[in-house]
């Protein structure tokens, strides 16, 4: 059964989400987020905890409050001049850090994905839930920063045990793990997500249109990182690009007319989470 007839749409709908990942990571990222959501270009946002400007962001739902929000679980700090640690205790969770006690770079995931200690992960994502429900923002979702919590059997384990915890849907990038969660009666994504970085620069929005265009039945998700240009981007990260460009086609009437076009409906996982909740 796809997903859109747990959720009592027509077998052929086409529903998308549109989520801004790395929502917190700075002020440009923060303020691009928050003008596409208000705009409805973009569905969701999923916030790093241990991002420099995650109480920024935090403070921005709270004067948004139609906005949703999920937590993106972050164990990778992959910017070299601009790093986050854990919110735990550094004594708590040794094997998530680094020789200078930042969480690793992405360059050394591999290394991380093999060394990591299971209970460590499951001591920081629990945590970095807890915070932002401690700051008084309702969750919608659970997804991860370098989709770590699919990179291994038993991370993936854990962070579905979590999800059913609190009750939140999890987005699932690995296929044969959405599969494992659909056999189980629960809604998920019909198709693993469209991660905007693996898009190559060069005709982008033309790739987008395609993309829309051929659209399938059921529940896709686009996780885009969209950011105007600015100078503290740029100082951020070499990849600067990949962010600009996703702003300027969600930010685009022309996207805004294929998704009328093409009957597509955006939608959130604020739809899936009375069923995560229930069990």
């Amino acid at each position: 059964m796809i997903t859109n007839e747990i959720l009592g749409y027509p077998k052929d709908a086409r529903l998308l989400i549109v989520n801004i990942d790395d929502y917190g990571l700075c002020n440009t990222v923060n303020t691009s987020a928050i003008h596409l959501l208000k705009k409805g270009a973009a569905c969701s946002c999923t916030v790093m905890a241990p991002a420099p400007w995650f109480i920024d962001g935090i403070e921005r739902i709270k004067e948004n409050p139609g906005i949703k929000c999920g937590v993106h679980l972050t164990a990778i700090s992959e910017h070299i001049r601009f790093r986050w640690r854990p919110l735990s205790s550094p004594t708590s969770v040794p094997s998530l850090m680094d020789e200078q006690g930042y969480f690793f770079l992405e360059t050394r995931q591999e290394q991380f994905t093999t060394q990591a200690d299971l209970h460590d992960l499951e001591i920081e994502w629990r945590t970095q839930i807890e915070y932002v429900l401690h700051l008084g923002v309702e969750i919608t979702h659970l997804d991860s920063h370098c989709n770590v919590h699919d990179s291994r059997d038993d991370f993936f384990t854990m962070t579905f045990n979590l999800a059913k915890e609190y009750g939140l849907p999890l987005r699932i990038h690995n296929e044969n793990y959405l599969n494992l969660v659909k056999s189980q009666g629960l809604p998920a994504l019909d198709y693993p997500d469209l991660d905007s970085f693996v898009l190559p620069l060069e005709n982008k929005s033309s790739i987008y249109i395609q993309l829309l265009r051929e659209l399938p039945e059921g529940l896709s998700e686009f996780a885009i990182h969209p950011a105007m240009e600015s100078d503290e981007l740029r100082a951020i990260t070499p990849e600067w690009p990949v962010r600009v460009s996703d702003y300027q086609f969600f930010n685009s009437l022309e996207y805004i007319d294929m998704i009328q076009r093409e009957g597509i409906q955006l939608v959130d996982y604020s739809l899936l989470k009375p069923h995560w909740t229930s069990r």
